[in-house]
């Protein structure tokens, strides 16, 4: 991406949740998004990776989900940055808005890991409809983040994968029988390749048509 688009932003703030996930917060510089879109944010080094903003379209910053990798090119770079330090980053762009299709039809969110950063954006951003349900998939407990937020949808299911809690111990395609099924339910689907690909099959198997199933594939570096 041209170095002209990119802007300069401030970090206010760098929050580890646990060991590896983080969220990065930067100043907005007035800069217009809509729920669902990403920004490149470029390392010290000018590699780069698209990341989903996860705050509302009003606030005044701009906040990121990011998952520290041990040989991520980036995302050790931003782990190791701090508030006052100055970061390149890309103009919003983006094809996947959660909620916003047909008028606001009624939807349902499916998200693992920081694949719940878009639907957090979402939910900070007043939306005239609620999902009807949010299926959620996590390694640990740890990684749960906004929850407040999410129990304002009247169904949220949590799974944990790799360790025991009072959610569901495995995956979030373990509880696809709970998932309301409707031709005019949209689908959102936001994460790993392998979730999004299982969901999406098994939604289409219920005669789902796949104008009605969205898909955003996180991948890490």
């Amino acid at each position: 991406m041209s170095n002209l688009l990119q802007q300069k932003h401030t970090i206010r703030s760098v929050d580890f949740l646990n060991d590896t996930l983080f969220e990065l917060t930067v100043d907005r510089l007035d800069i217009p998004f809509e729920a669902g879109d990403c920004m490149a944010i470029y390392s010290p080094d000018g590699k780069s990776r698209p990341y989903s903003i996860a705050s509302g379209t009003t606030e005044d910053e701009l906040r990121f989900l990011i998952r520290k990798l041990p040989y991520g090119e980036v995302t050790t770079q931003l782990a190791n940055t701090k508030q006052g330090d100055v970061l390149k980053i890309s103009p919003p762009f983006g094809w996947f808005r959660p909620g916003q299709e047909k008028q606001h039809a009624p939807s349902v969110f499916f998200a693992t890991g920081t694949g719940i950063a878009p639907f957090i954006s979402y939910l900070l951003s007043s939306p005239k409809q609620q999902p009807l349900a949010i299926y959620y998939g996590i390694a640990q407990q740890t990684d749960l983040n906004h929850l407040s937020l999410l129990k304002n949808t009247d169904q949220l299911y949590v799974a944990i994968s790799q360790e025991d809690s009072a959610y569901h111990r495995g995956r979030i395609t373990d509880l696809l029988e709970n998932v309301p099924l409707d031709p005019m339910i949209h689908y959102y689907c936001c994460g790993r390749e392998k979730m999004i690909n299982e969901i999406s099959e098994w939604l289409t198997n219920k005669n789902i048509p796949l104008s009605s199933i969205h898909r955003e594939v996180f991948f890490h570096g």
